[in-house]
């Protein structure tokens, strides 16, 4: 490369340069030097040239040095052409490289100088001194980049110096520029030639370089050249992070970096987000974060190197990517965090715009790890309070599904290095998704505990397991059930890790009174596991388990006892758990020495319960659970099933024989037998004996060498037996057939005709004999409705037959049992010794089975009076129910009193899901069932209507415990007395995916019972022209066939709400629940969108609204209406059509079989459900609530007493107070929506705003007038209520409005302001109406009206006023009336500026200025009022 020489004429110079071909070594300076011009000046102002190895030396200070060459330069006679040949002895001198690198250097003080005037021990070099003076700058700096392409290709010295960066060097921090801006471009010039080490170098100097007014064209420049190349990225925006730039500059150069993003290398990234964030203003923070978010991809930054490694690279490079380049960029991702922490933690509006450009995202699959990284950082700083709203963003993206378990896997899985400083945050985070009350977002807590668990080192293992055991002891139930769901999760995957922490697992025992049986069970089953497991790891802890066992065994409490129980079977299944045959055992079987203690145990379990049948009991149905649950070793199998069948048939059976020996407080028979035609000998259950016994041995003193059967463990021991038989003999139960079909020994029915003849004790033990018959046939269903045989499927239909009818007969035995304990079915709940529902409660219930009918008309005749205080005109509707019990009576005489048995649901044993298989089974109607029962063999197995409404009350009872909706309800703050998991034991052990499953397997068969439903009540409106209460109506069918189709919608309505449908799995299992509902309607054809699924399963139910027996059955129909609408994402779509089925339903007259028409407060709460939905859907609310108030009330005033409205047959005397209150409810809420006022708005939208509002106050009106005629106390108490919050709108929303309107809308605000004057006067009178009659429940509305009437007043003033029409206002005394506007009495002898009377505006009257008359006089109002 050609030098180029310098603009000085060389030809002028005093000396020619030295030769560059040989560069001098000699420290003696060539002979010409000595007298050139430029060491003459330089040693005259206290600077010695050096030459060789040493450096330069100065005498003087640099500021004199500086001064005495610009001293010399002007003083010269040769000035100024002396400046030149300055400078070019200045390039003579630096040809040789030694020399210029030595001018490059700093100066050394001369030592033997006697100058004291170089005070400082440092001193710049000698071309840093020169560049101060500003004759020479400009030719300096020229020469100086002519020097750099010499060197920028050297690379660094011997020393590690470069001498085109010491070159750079020399130009930073200048005190002053002489011509910054052709520095700038020379800066640039060399910027495009040189090598990028150069290129760097120079870039980062600039902001030190240049002036402030070069900041702006540099910045531009840079610009430019980082979209040309990405390789100067990160000096690029050092430099530009330190220019002073005006915003509009900073957006540009940002929009230009944030295009070349997915371009930048990974090691430069950092410094990319750093520049980014940092340049943001709070204008349009949210925008760049929201771009900086999508474009910034650390996905690509962890995968590319191993995916590269093993598909695009040589063995040899392979071994090297993957560990090298991985750890560089998981330190490259941590440097990009650490750059958005930092902004995050000093820049409030980029926290908040994190959370909004995240909160945005409305797409799971649009989400990536950043969010979530993101939000980790938010919830580590705090800065700005960004915790909170980490936390809530955090749960609004979970229980929206937004935030799923892949994309949590995957952020642990890959950036589990970079995530460990957020340790302490992810733990809280999860710690409050597991103590929320929504159970949406439970399960997302636990998938971030067990990654916390998998992902991080043992310190942070040990705090997890530490919060788990922290939330186990905390008591609170589904934060206990998901604790110890995920503990035992993590011993089931990661038992060795988990075995370490086992001591702090065990500190649970301590408070093992706060946890349910079936918490109790899931911690035994962890503690055993990691003590008595296959691996061992935990056996340190044996010694304190078996302590605890025996200890809990020897309890005389039983509820410790039942603990002991619980844990020790527990064990024994740990200990006995099937071990496959594994490389270091050379068999399968279980050790001897583990036999041994297992027997052992086994043995100590059983003898402790013996003493106590509800202990024997439980210890039975935990064995039977066990062997449900485990993989038993065959030897443990087999030592709890040999001794079973023997000692069942010891205890319970006995051969059938004619005549029943012994005396018995009943007469006892054998009944219910399903084999008579069998020619073997028959056994019997010997249940009433056994029974008997037990009584009368109650207060005896029990041998010790006697054993005593109780009654109590019938059942738990042949569910114990049945499930033995069933794993021995895979499934195959021919060794026990005979229970199914075999008779009881108990007593004729026929003695409940004479009950009230019996004793008291007679009378409880035939209660007690019942509870255990029907329990006996429920594990007798049980245990054989899984069989394929036809016989043995007949049986058992006709099992759920006998349970039905002696379910009545037990209703009929309790109505004359007051406060009888029925005896315990399920022994693993809090109150095993019993408790007896309130009797009271019981005897007002009514049957719901078989005996419903008579009951179900009689209780709505007690309505009328309940009700007569609501309503002014209930006293006729009274009267006329009086006439109803005797019309009753000669319909049905013999059906008799009964009480429900809903209250004593556990007491009985708990049916199995399995048992709902039988609702596959079709439909027989209760006539033909009559007829032919017993009499002939059909071939078909079909059910009858009370099986089917007794087994669809089972499954509505299990799904809504299982199947629970997204919202939980917050616990209550003082514990409920009964355990609502009691007798839902064995439906625990099963997994809610499990039950949705089978419960989407039943919906064909459900389905089809709908449909048979729909059909029974169609013909039974075509045979009765129309009506269901034609006289040929059989009323206990039509009962069990109306609770039928109500259990139907209900059942599906808490299937298609289970909020499991939203997580990602369960997708495909909603779709199956779908295709069942649309494949009714359209068989076959293309596989349907979930959108088109929705749509046709609407149209399919939709289709049985023609056939509603009940008001309540049609709001079930509704309710999955609105449930399966939610699954498309489209629920608006349907409103319509939701609003014209309600109204469909309000529009029609509701009549019982009877001919009765519907009432009660079942029927009004089902009322005032209905109504709020029809509202709530329909278009125009506002509309419908005149319509209704206007034409249907104006109806029912003119009608008759007992008469409906016309236009809403809903809608009489008795329901009045149902469709007020929804009204003032729905017209308060649905003005608290209208926008509010904004000083900007169009004089349309004004307009339209106030139109809304004067309808509002005119349908407000309305409302307010009826209480002239529907005068009650409950109607007065709901007006005050609402008028008061709707006033309190008003003044928030309304006033504004008028304020910004008055001028250009005069008309229209004076009508509507009229409009409620009169309604604020009504209220008045109803304030002076409550004072006179002291009601507390009306008096306690009255203060927070008067304030708010009063405000009113002030406000209207102070909106004339600003409007410059305050001549239009006057006040005055208002007098208290009474709801006929009346004046009170007590008031006319009060002076007229009473404390109490309220101040009511009135215009000015003996004027009319244009603006000036807005209110109505208030001889006019109230003439208005009076006539209505």
């Amino acid at each position: 490369m050609k030098k180029r020489r310098s603009a000085v004429d060389k030809k002028q110079a005093s000396i020619s340069a030295p030769s560059k071909a040989k560069k001098s070594r000699s420290s003696n300076p060539p002979e010409e030097a000595i007298h050139n011009v430029f060491a003459v000046f330089l040693r005259e102002a206290g600077v010695t040239l050096k030459y060789g190895a040493e450096s330069n030396e100065i005498a003087v200070d640099q500021v004199i040095f500086q001064k005495r060459i610009q001293k010399q330069l002007k003083q010269s006679s040769k000035h100024p052409d002396i400046i030149k040949e300055f400078i070019t002895g200045l390039e003579a001198h630096i040809e040789d490289a030694d020399r210029f690198k030595n001018s490059l250097l700093p100066c050394v003080p001369r030592s033997n100088t006697e100058d004291t005037s170089c005070s400082s021990s440092f001193q710049e070099s000698l071309l840093r001194m020169l560049l101060g003076v500003e004759l020479l700058q400009t030719l300096i700096i020229n020469t100086l980049l002519e020097k750099v392409p010499e060197f920028m290709l050297d690379g660094t010295s011997d020393g590690g110096l470069s001498l085109p960066r010491m070159i750079i060097n020399q130009l930073k921090w200048l005190d002053r520029v002489v011509d910054s801006k052709e520095l700038a471009s020379k800066l640039m010039e060399l910027v495009s030639v040189a090598p990028v080490e150069v290129q760097r170098d120079i870039i980062t100097s600039l902001p030190e370089i240049l002036e402030d007014s070069q900041h702006s064209d540099i910045a531009r420049e840079l610009n430019s050249l980082l979209q040309e190349n990405t390789q100067l990225t990160v000096p690029t925006l050092d430099a530009l992070s330190s220019l002073n730039l005006s915003s509009s500059i900073l957006t540009e150069v940002r929009t230009a970096v944030m295009a070349t993003l997915a371009a930048i290398q990974i090691e430069d990234l950092p410094v990319v987000v750093k520049f980014i964030l940092h340049s943001v203003s709070a204008s349009d923070a949210l925008e760049v974060v929201s771009s900086l978010r999508k474009k910034l991809e650390l996905e690509q930054c962890v995968l590319p190197a191993v995916m590269q490694s093993s598909q695009n690279r040589l063995m040899s490079k392979s071994t090297q990517a993957p560990n090298t380049k991985t750890p560089g960029n998981q330190d490259s991702i941590t440097l990009i965090l650490d750059g958005i922490k930092t902004a995050v933690r000093f820049q409030k509006t980029i926290s908040e715009a994190w959370l909004k450009a995240i909160e945005a995202v409305d797409e799971p699959e649009d989400h990536k790890v950043m969010d979530l990284l993101v939000l980790f950082i938010l919830h580590t700083t705090n800065s700005n309070q960004s915790r909170r709203g980490a936390e809530r963003l955090m749960k609004a993206k979970v229980r929206t599904g937004h935030f799923q378990e892949p994309l949590l896997h995957k952020t642990f899985r890959d950036y589990a290095q970079v995530m460990r400083v957020y340790f302490p945050s992810i733990l809280s985070l999860a710690q409050g998704l597991l103590r929320s009350h929504d159970l949406g977002v439970v399960p997302f807590g636990g998938h971030m505990y067990r990654g916390l668990f998998t992902a991080f080192d043992l310190y942070c293992q040990q705090e997890v397991v530490g919060s788990l055991v922290t939330h186990v002891c905390s008591g609170v139930g589904g934060e206990v059930d998901m604790a110890l769901e995920l503990l035992c999760g993590l011993v089931t995957e990661n038992h060795k890790e988990m075995s370490l922490y086992a001591v702090f697992v065990k500190g649970i025992l301590d408070y093992m009174d706060n946890l349910s049986p079936q918490q109790i069970r899931k911690l035994f089953f962890l503690l055993s596991a990691l003590a008595f497991g296959q691996q061992q790891q935990g056996s340190h802890i044996q010694d304190d388990m078996h302590i605890v066992i025996r200890k809990q065994l020897s309890s005389t409490v039983p509820k410790y006892k039942r603990i002991g129980i619980i844990g020790a079977v527990m064990i024994i299944g740990s200990m006995g758990a099937h071990r496959p045959k594994g490389k270091e055992t050379q068999s399968a079987s279980l050790p001897q020495e583990t036999y041994r203690q297992l027997t052992a145990l086994l043995e100590l379990v059983q003898s402790s319960s013996e003493s106590a049948p509800e202990a024997a009991a439980l210890y039975y149905d935990e064995l039977a659970n066990l062997i449900v649950t485990a993989n038993l070793d065959p030897q443990v199998q087999e030592m709890i099933g040999k001794t079973v069948l023997n000692d069942f048939q010891d205890d319970f059976v006995v051969d059938l024989s004619p005549n029943i020996s012994g005396s018995h407080p009943l007469p006892a028979c054998a009944l219910y037998n399903l084999d008579e035609d069998d020619s073997q000998e028959q056994i019997a259950i010997n249940l009433l004996p056994l029974l008997a016994t037990e009584t009368q041995s109650k207060g005896e003193t029990k041998k010790q060498s006697e054993k005593k059967v109780s009654t109590l463990c019938l059942s738990p021991f042949f569910r114990l037996l049945r499930l033995c038989e069933e794993k021995t003999h895979k499934g195959d139960l021919e060794e026990i057939d005979a229970l199914l079909g075999c008779p009881l020994i108990v007593t004729d029915m026929n003695v409940l005709d004479k009950a009230e003849s019996l004793s008291k004790t007679e009378r409880e033990f035939l209660c007690t004999l019942l509870f255990h018959t029907i329990n006996w046939f429920r594990e007798v269903v049980n245990a054989f409705c899984k069989q394929k045989e036809a016989e043995m499927k007949m049986k058992v239909m006709t099992r759920l037959q006998n349970i039905t009818y002696l379910q009545t007969q037990l209703e009929k035995a309790l109505a004359v049992s007051p406060g009888f304990v029925p005896p315990v079915a399920n022994f693993d709940g809090e109150n095993v010794e019993g408790v007896a529902p309130s009797s009271g409660a019981a005897g007002k219930k009514e049957k719901k089975k078989k005996e419903s009918t008579g009951k179900k008309r009689k209780a709505p005749g007690k309505t009328p009076s309940q009700s007569s205080s609501q309503l002014d005109v209930s006293n006729d509707a009274e009267e006329s129910q009086h006439d109803q019990p005797e019309k009753e009576k000669e319909k049905e005489k013999d059906v008799k009193q009964g009480v429900s048995l809903s209250g004593y649901r556990q007491f009985f044993r708990e049916l199995d899901f399995e048992v709902l298989s039988v609702l596959l089974c079709g439909l027989i109607s209760c006539s033909h069932l009559n007829s032919n029962l017993n009499t002939e063999v059909r071939d078909e197995v079909l059910l009858g209507p009370a099986e089917l409404v007794f087994l669809l009350e089972d499954m509505l009872q299990k799904v809504e415990f299982s199947l629970q909706t997204s919202l939980a309800k917050r616990a209550p703050f003082l514990k409920s007395k009964g355990d609502k998991s009691l007798g839902f034991s064995h439906l625990q052990q099963k997994s809610h995916k499990d039950i949705s499953s089978s419960c989407v397997q039943l919906l064909p068969a459900l389905c089809s019972h709908l449909e048979n439903c729909h059909n029974y009540f169609q013909t039974l409106l075509s045979e009765n022209n129309g009506v269901m209460d034609g006289p040929a109506t059989d009323l206990h069918e039509h009962h069990l066939m109306s609770s039928s189709y109500q259990l139907l919608l209900q059942i599906l309505n808490s299937i298609m709400n289970w909020s499991g449908f939203s997580q990602p799995g369960q997708r495909s299992s909603l779709k199956k629940a779908l295709e069942v509902f649309a494949g009714r309607l359209k068989e076959g054809g293309a596989e349907l969108s979930l959108e088109q699924l929705v749509k046709y399963s609407f149209e399919y139910l939709q289709n049985f609204r023609s056939t509603m027996p009940k008001l309540s059955t049609a709001l079930c129909l509704i309710q999955l209406l609105a449930t399966v609408s939610e699954k498309g994402g489209h629920p608006v779509a349907y409103r319509k059509q939701k609003a014209s089925l309600a109204r469909q339903f309000l529009n029609q007259e509701w009549v019982t079989a009877t001919g009765e028409r519907e009432k009660g407060p079942k029927f009004n709460e089902t009322l005032h459900t209905l109504l709020s939905i029809y509202l709530e859907h329909v278009d125009d609310v506002l509309k419908a609530v005149e319509e209704i108030a206007g034409d249907g009330i104006s109806e029912l005033i003119n009608a008759a007493k007992d008469a409906s409205s016309a236009s809403w047959p809903t809608l009489n005397r008795q329901t009045f107070l149902v469709f007020y209150k929804v009204l003032m409810a729905v017209l308060e809420k649905s003005v608290r929506r209208i926008p509010a006022a904004k000083l900007g708005d169009s004089t349309e939208i004004q307009s339209e705003k106030v139109l809304t509002w004067n309808l509002a106050v005119r349908d407000f009106h309305t409302l307010i007038n009826l209480v002239k005629v529907f005068d009650s106390r409950l109607v007065l108490n709901v007006c005050l209520k609402y008028g008061r919050l709707f006033l309190e709108t008003f003044l928030k929303l309304c006033m504004p409005l008028l304020d910004y309107s008055f001028k250009k809308h005069k008309e229209d605000v004076q009508s509507l302001l009229k409009t409620f004057q009169l309604s604020t006067r009504q209220l008045h009178h109803m304030c002076g109406h409550s004072k006179i009659h002291q009601d507390m429940s009306l008096t306690n509305h009255v203060p927070a009206l008067k304030k708010s009437l009063e405000l009113f007043v002030y406000r209207v003033k102070a909106m004339l006023m600003l409007n410059n029409c305050q001549e239009a206002f006057w006040m005055g005394n208002l007098k208290n009336r009474n709801l006929r506007g009346e004046e009170i009495l007590s008031q006319k002898t009060q002076e007229s500026d009473d404390e109490e009377d309220e101040e009511e505006e009135r215009p000015v009257n003996n004027q009319d200025p244009p603006d000036n008359e807005v209110l109505d006089s208030d001889s006019e109002e109230r003439t208005n009022i009076d006539s209505d």
